[in-house]
C-alpha cells in the first residue's frame, strides 16, 4: 500500500494541473482535475482522444457526485448507491453541471465511484477526478507501470504506484435513463 504522504503529494500536483497516471479495477487509468481546462487538454492531447467523445469521472463516494445528482428519482439513486463503489461506470444527465470538455458532445456524463482503495483515497483528497484508460486511442490499455513508460515516455507528471484490482476487464457503461448498457 502506498503512503499517506505520497498520496497527498500527488493530490497537490493534481490541485496544481497535473496528469497521472493510477492502477483502476482493471486496467491503468490516466486522470486529473475535470474542471482545469489544459489539464483534460493535455490529457486529451496525450491519448490523441477527440474531445467530442467525453470523458468519465471517478470519485470515492456517491456524496461527492451530489452536484451532479440532483433531480434524479429514489429508484434511479438506488440503482447507483447499489452498484457502487464497483467497477459500474453510469452515464447521468448533466444538467450543464459540467464543462464541454468532459461530457463532450454529449447530454449525460460518466460517472463512477471506485472501489479500488488508492483511487478513493485519492479522490477523497481531490474529489472527483477525470478517470480514462492509460493509452493512446487504438492501442491496448496499460496492465503495467513499464507500459505506462512505453506509452508517454515521462510525459506525465507522476504516476501513483499501486497493484491493479482484480477485474478483468473495464467498467461496464449503462446508460441511468434507459438502462441500456453500452459496454
Amino acid at each position: 500500500m502506498i503512503c499517506t504522504w505520497q498520496i497527498k503529494h500527488i493530490a497537490q500536483k493534481i490541485r496544481r494541473g497535473a496528469v497521472i497516471a493510477y492502477p483502476t479495477e482493471a486496467v491503468w487509468g490516466l486522470g486529473c482535475d475535470p474542471f482545469n481546462a489544459t489539464a483534460v487538454a493535455r490529457l486529451l492531447a496525450l491519448k490523441d482522444r477527440p474531445q467530442h467523445k467525453g470523458l468519465i469521472l471517478v470519485a470515492a463516494t456517491i456524496e461527492q457526485f451530489a452536484w451532479l445528482l440532483e433531480g434524479l428519482n429514489t429508484q434511479q439513486m438506488e440503482q447507483l448507491a447499489a452498484s457502487w463503489p464497483g467497477p459500474h461506470t453510469w452515464l447521468v444527465p448533466h444538467n450543464n453541471r459540467v464543462p464541454e470538455w468532459i461530457s463532450g458532445a454529449h447530454d449525460s456524463v460518466a460517472i463512477r465511484v471506485s472501489a479500488h482503495p488508492l483511487v478513493a483515497q485519492l479522490c477523497a483528497l481531490t474529489g472527483p477526478l477525470v478517470s480514462t484508460s492509460a493509452n493512446p486511442s487504438g492501442v491496448l490499455p496499460a496492465k503495467s507501470r513499464l507500459r505506462i513508460e512505453q506509452y508517454f515516455h515521462g510525459q506525465l507528471d507522476a504516476v501513483l504506484n499501486g497493484e491493479l484490482g482484480q477485474s478483468s476487464s473495464p467498467s461496464t457503461i449503462r446508460d441511468l435513463r434507459t438502462g441500456q448498457v453500452l459496454r
